[in-house]
Formats: structure tokens, sequence, C-alpha cells
């Protein structure tokens, strides 16, 4: 199975440098058998990417994680989506139980105080729902950069996630963030409002802030965090497992004031 992930991620990490992003699609579509899971964040990056699956018809999952934190004009433009195209964007929640424990551990803002409680959140919120979605799929979308973080720049189009047994590929990896504005511009793709300000990438409102003059586009992110790498584990090579929540409660008893 190894080999055979790898023999495919090679092939498509060779084609997609000359291809467009929908031919990107396609070719990802007719290459590898299976379900393909798009997850999107409906961040400016996914919206193109929903649109050209959708407008398209590609027969392709598109999937978001509903953490239960998001900003209420996400939820607006995820309805203005389906509307727009008549299809439905599947979601993902937490666990309730799961979440039940880590807020009465932890808190409800907890991941304030300590790294290893943000990822405790993250891993409930984001890592276990993601690890349903992806579950049986044989390929993952996703909307990731090279421009957006220093962590992203080692990345490549396509890589072989060795653990869920899947291959994931970035349509967009070489796309840069005034290149996609342009193209849902003119293509009337619907996009978060908030993008206009100044939040330039949007994850759940408490840990996501605008940018200032000169930061760079993912410095709203995690702001009182290390900025080295500010990632929720969903796309780390080691992500956060919901097991990481055992360590949070003592942190917490450290850095609240209950």
């Amino acid at each position: 199975m190894s080999a055979e992930l790898d023999a495919t991620v090679e092939a498509l990490n060779a084609a997609f440098p000359t291809m467009s992003p929908l031919e990107r699609l396609k070719h990802l579509r007719e290459t590898v058998p299976g379900r393909i899971v798009f997850m999107t964040s409906l961040g400016i990056e996914d919206q193109m990417l929903t649109h050209l699956i959708f407008s398209n018809a590609l027969k392709i999952e598109v999937v978001t994680l509903d953490t239960g934190r998001l900003f209420p004009e996400t939820y607006t433009l995820w309805q203005e989506t389906e509307e727009k195209y008549g299809r439905r964007i599947k979601a993902k929640y937490p666990q309730a139980e799961a979440l039940e424990t880590l807020i009465d551990d932890q808190g409800i803002n907890a991941f304030y105080f300590a790294p290893e409680m943000r990822k405790a959140c993250c891993g409930v919120r984001k890592v276990e729902p993601l690890n349903r979605a992806l579950a049986g799929a044989a390929a993952w979308i996703a909307g990731l950069r090279r421009d957006q973080s220093a962590n992203r720049e080692s990345m490549e189009f396509v890589s072989a996630d060795t653990t869920r047994g899947l291959v994931k590929a970035n349509p967009l990896f070489d796309w840069t963030r005034e290149r996609i504005a342009t193209f849902c511009a003119e293509n009337g793709v619907p996009v978060n409002a908030l993008h206009s300000q100044g939040f330039l990438s949007i994850g759940c409102a408490p840990c996501t802030r605008a940018i200032r003059p000169g930061e760079v586009e993912r410095a709203g992110r995690w702001w009182w965090e290390d900025e080295t790498r500010r990632e929720c584990g969903l796309h780390v090579d080691d992500p956060v497992a919901v097991s990481d929540t055992e360590e949070a409660p003592a942190a917490a008893s450290e850095r609240s004031s209950f």
C-alpha cells in the first residue's frame, strides 16, 4: 500500500506544476479511485476550490469542520455558498462527550493560557472530526498555499498521508492570494465579509484577529503564541491527538482563576 501510495504521489507531483487548478482537480479525480474529500474552511482559497468543484460537477465531497466557535460571517457565507451552487457542504462536529470533558477540565477559553491547552482544544474541535471526515477516503484536498507560512514552504503539491493511508493534494499550492482574489472577483465566487476587514486567515472567532499593517497573512491566528509553528494540527506531520487533553487541566489550574 505504501509503495503504491508513494508512486501515486510522485506521479501527481510530476503532473501538477503545468496544470491549472481545475485540471489538477480533474486529474486527481481520474487518477485516484475511491472517495475524494475536500475539507473547506470557507476561506478565500477554499471558496475558489468549492467553486471549481461545484461548477464542474466533480465527484468530490465538500466537507467543513464546525467547531462551534466560528464567526457569524462564516455561517452566513456557508449558507450563501450552498444557495449559489445548489449543493450541500457537509459538516463534521466535535464529539459531544469529548467537548464537555474538555470544557469541564479547562474552562471555556483556556486556550489562551498555554499552547498545550490550545492544541487540546484544536484536537477535540478539529483533528478528531477531521479523522472521521476522512475515514475511508482515498484522497484529501486542502487549500494550502506555499507562501502562507514558513511551515508550509517545505510542503509539496501532493503528499502521502501515511497515517490515514491517503493522498493529500493542494491544487492552489503555487497560487498567490492576490491571484485567487482576482479569480473570485471575476467569477462571482462568494467570500467571507471579514476578509475586507483585515481578517486574511479566518478560523475560530476567539483565535482570530485582523492583521496589522506589515504583518504576514497568518499573523492573526493564535497571535498570543510563538509564531514559528502556528498550526491547529490538521496540516502537520504529527497531528494533535485528542488524548493530549489529558495534560490540559494542570496547566489550566496554574494560569486561570477557576
